[in-house]
């Protein structure tokens, strides 16, 4: 039975009494309304919605954000070694003494809070225009609300390929911040851009990328959340594809006591490919939540869901992924898989895998497993000297594997590696 609406919507006005819609042109006014009316018309969602059933948004969806402790491990920034241009996001607040100047060849690169001002400018046709379309047939209230009330974020429009990716490094300084970041990304026929993101954000964190690949382009997404262990994150991702075109989306997550982390694609034209995955560890109060549904809408197109994620002392984790392939969209290649690796009794995962399959020329796949260390490999590793706890975190980093080479720089890769090695080698110690 779907949960009642009307209680949904009373959390939703309740949300937004409290919030104005920032001030802008007309365009993204309009854009700020529809949404509004959007998440007034659905509600904020609950336990009995059939796609929160296993994460509560109880603190996503309360009016003020819980608080949540600062961390500092005193550790450098995790893509430093990548030279990226990088804008900085304090509490969801524009740092421009932190950040880089915004000038990099073949990008344009502006703030929301800049670009919304203007009378007309390339993002009205995307601000909000994906979020909306992603809302059948499944509904993303969080998403709408992010597009109502997101005050700032950024505006990329990729002409060419530049010569280092673009950081946006979020820092979390406010125990009861509450934050939302609005980006769009428009990558134009053959051009490719690199976006990394970094950090905890806010005590409570709200980011929308809406990215829109034209014919023979290319978006390649790293993401590392940061390390805060009290946070709340609920992020959305947009995608829309053209033809040949290629988007590819990894994350790391590493603590956080919620996070929830949905990916919404569309493949609209031919021989495009669309890969998602993520690599995930928590230890106690830690719950993670990954969400995807992929679209085929076209022929000869490829996905991947590939997702890992490590749970230790009562830590829960979820996926739930679907592959939708439309009437007409032949020759789909779809792979899904979902994985966790229990490292005690306490913890849990939750899947639900799914396939929707309107077209006959097709090869889709979806598994998720559940298992614990596998101890004829732990009794291999200490046969020959390897400590108990070293060699299960070997173990362990070999599980994650699959999901981090999905990451196309193997630098990049490395970095994420090191991070996951040193976070295993804390609780070791």
């Amino acid at each position: 039975m779907p949960a009642p609406l009307k209680p949904k919507q009373e959390a939703a006005e309740a949300r937004l009494s409290s919030a104005t819609l920032p001030q802008g042109a007309g365009w993204i006014t309009e854009a700020r309304r529809a949404a509004r009316g959007r998440l007034e018309a659905m509600g904020l969602p609950s336990r009995r919605d059939e796609y929160w059933k296993w994460t509560n948004p109880a603190t996503l969806a309360a009016e003020e954000a819980p608080e949540a402790a600062l961390f500092d491990g005193g550790e450098a920034p995790i893509f430093e070694a990548a030279k990226a241009l990088v804008v900085t996001f304090v509490d969801g607040v524009f740092d421009a003494e932190a950040s880089d100047d915004l000038a990099l060849e073949g990008v344009e690169i502006e703030r929301l809070a800049d670009a919304s001002r203007a009378d007309i400018h390339w993002a009205r046709d995307l601000y909000g225009r994906l979020e909306e379309a992603g809302q059948e047939p499944v509904q993303r209230p969080f998403a709408a609300l992010n597009t109502a009330l997101a005050p700032d974020g950024l505006v990329i429009r990729v002409t060419g390929t530049p010569s280092r990716p673009v950081e946006l490094r979020y820092l979390h300084r406010d125990t009861r911040s509450d934050a939302m970041l609005h980006h769009v990304v428009k990558v134009e026929e053959g051009a490719s851009l690199t976006l990394l993101e970094s950090g905890p954000g806010a005590a409570r964190f709200s980011t929308v990328l809406e990215v829109a690949v034209a014919d023979r382009a290319a978006f390649h997404h790293i993401r590392a959340q940061g390390r805060d262990h009290e946070r709340r994150t609920v992020t959305h991702a947009f995608a829309r594809l053209g033809t040949e075109s290629v988007f590819k989306s990894f994350t790391m997550t590493a603590n956080g006591v919620l996070t929830r982390n949905e990916c919404v694609i569309e493949l609209t034209g031919d021989d495009a490919s669309a890969h998602i995955a993520g690599a995930a560890m928590g230890d106690g109060d830690f719950h993670h939540d990954d969400t995807v549904f992929i679209t085929h809408d076209a022929v000869n197109c490829e996905s991947r869901q590939v997702f890992k994620k490590v749970l230790r002392n009562g830590a829960a984790g979820v996926f739930q992924g679907k592959i939708l392939v439309k009437a007409g969209a032949q020759k789909t290649d779809g792979y899904q898989i979902s994985q966790s690796l229990l490292l005690d009794d306490d913890s849990t995962f939750q899947a639900k895998p799914e396939l929707e399959i309107y077209a006959d020329d097709v090869a889709c796949s979806h598994g998720s497993t559940t298992g614990a260390i596998d101890e004829t490999a732990l009794f291999y590793l200490r046969a020959r000297g390897v400590p108990r706890a070293e060699a299960q975190d070997m173990l362990v980093l070999a599980f994650l594997a699959e999901a981090i080479e999905e990451i196309d720089d193997p630098a990049l890769g490395e970095a994420v590696l090191d991070r996951l090695q040193g976070w295993l080698a804390r609780r070791r110690g």
